[in-house]
C-alpha cells in the first residue's frame, strides 16, 4: 500500500466493535440508550445543583463541572459511533478524527483533574474543618478548574501538533470505534517516536500526580477519622466520601481493566470493548452514584421536581 503524506489522505476506516452485520441494530440501540441515559443524567445532575441554593458549595461545583465534562466526554466519541452503526459504515474524514483525538485527550484529563481536585475538597472539609470555607473559596475553586482546563488544552494541543506531522496510507484501518491515540500512532507510516516519548512522559506525570494526590488525600483523610471518638461524625465523613470514591474506583477501575485486558490478549477487538467501559459505562454511572449515595443532592432533585410539577 503506497503511503501518503497526510494532506493527500482524506479518511480513514473506523473498525468498530464487531464486523457481524446482524449485531450492528443491536449494538445501536444499546449504545443509543446509554448515551441519552449519559447525557440526562449528567444534566440533570448540572440543573440540580445550579438551582438550589444548598448545593452552592465547592464540592457541588466541581460535582456539577464532573457531570459536564461526562457529557461532553461521551459526546466526543458516541454519536460518531451510532452514525456509523446506523449506516453501516466505517469512515471518519481526517479532520474529524484529529478533533476526536483532541477533544477526547481534553476531557478524558479534565476527568482525572477534576476527581483529584474533589478528593482534595474532601481532604480539607475533614481534616481542617473549621478553616474549610477560608481554604476552599471561590476564588481558589474557580482557579483549580481553570488551571486545570489550562494544562490539559496545551497537553492536548501538543499532541495534536506532533500528530500532523505524521503520515498515513490510503484506507488507514484504525481498529477501534473511534480515533484513540495510541492506535493513531500505531497505524501511522512515518516514524512516532517524539510522538512516544511525549505520550509516555504526559502518561505519567498526569496519571501518578493525580492519582498521588487522590491517595494522599484519603490517607490523611483515614487518619483524621481514626481520632473521631463520634460515631455520627464517622458516618456523615464517609457518607460525603462514599460517592466520590465509588466514582474514583470505578473509574481508575475500568482504565486498568482495559489496560489489563490488552496487556493479557493484546487484540484491538480486547481493547475496544474494555475502552467501552470508561468512555460510555462510567460517565453513565456517575449520576446515579451521586444521586443514590447523596441524601443533599436527593433532597434537591425533590425540590427541583417539585417546582416542575407545580
Amino acid at each position: 500500500m503506497e503511503a501518503k503524506n497526510h494532506t493527500e489522505v482524506s479518511e480513514f476506516l473506523l473498525l468498530g466493535l464487531s464486523e457481524v452485520p446482524s449485531l450492528k441494530p443491536l449494538l445501536f440501540g444499546l449504545f443509543l440508550s446509554m448515551y441519552l441515559v449519559t447525557v440526562l443524567g449528567n444534566l440533570l445532575i448540572v440543573l440540580v445543583i445550579i438551582s438550589d441554593a444548598h448545593l452552592h458549595t465547592p464540592m457541588y461545583f466541581f460535582l456539577s463541572n464532573l457531570s459536564f465534562v461526562d457529557i461532553c466526554f461521551t459526546s466526543t466519541t458516541v454519536p460518531k459511533m451510532l452514525v456509523n452503526l446506523h449506516t453501516h459504515r466505517k469512515d471518519i474524514s481526517y479532520m474529524g478524527c484529529l478533533t476526536q483525538v483532541y477533544f477526547f485527550m481534553i476531557f478524558a484529563g479534565l476527568d482525572n483533574f477534576l476527581l483529584t481536585v474533589m478528593a482534595y475538597d474532601r481532604f480539607v472539609a475533614i481534616c481542617h474543618p473549621l478553616h474549610y470555607t477560608v481554604i476552599m473559596n471561590p476564588r481558589l475553586c474557580a482557579l483549580l478548574v481553570l488551571m486545570s482546563w489550562f494544562i490539559i488544552f496545551w497537553v492536548a494541543l501538543v499532541h495534536l501538533l506532533l500528530i500532523t506531522r505524521l503520515t498515513f496510507s490510503v484506507g488507514t484501518e484504525i481498529p477501534h470505534f473511534f480515533c484513540d491515540l495510541t492506535q493513531l500512532l500505531k497505524v501511522a507510516s512515518s516514524d512516532t517516536f517524539i510522538n512516544n516519548i511525549y505520550l509516555y512522559v504526559t502518561t505519567v506525570l498526569l496519571g501518578i500526580f493525580p492519582v498521588t494526590g487522590i491517595l494522599y488525600s484519603y490517607s490523611k483523610i483515614v487518619s483524621s477519622l481514626k481520632r473521631v471518638s463520634s460515631t455520627a461524625g464517622k458516618n456523615k465523613a464517609f457518607s460525603t466520601c462514599g460517592s466520590h470514591l465509588c466514582v474514583v474506583s470505578l473509574y481508575y477501575g475500568t482504565s486498568l481493566v482495559e489496560y489489563l485486558s490488552y496487556a493479557v490478549t493484546p487484540t484491538s477487538q480486547s481493547s475496544a470493548i474494555a475502552s467501552v467501559m470508561y468512555t460510555v459505562v462510567t460517565p453513565m454511572l456517575n449520576p446515579f452514584i451521586y444521586s443514590l449515595r447523596n441524601k443533599d443532592v436527593k433532597a434537591a432533585l425533590r425540590r427541583l421536581l417539585g417546582r416542575a410539577a407545580s
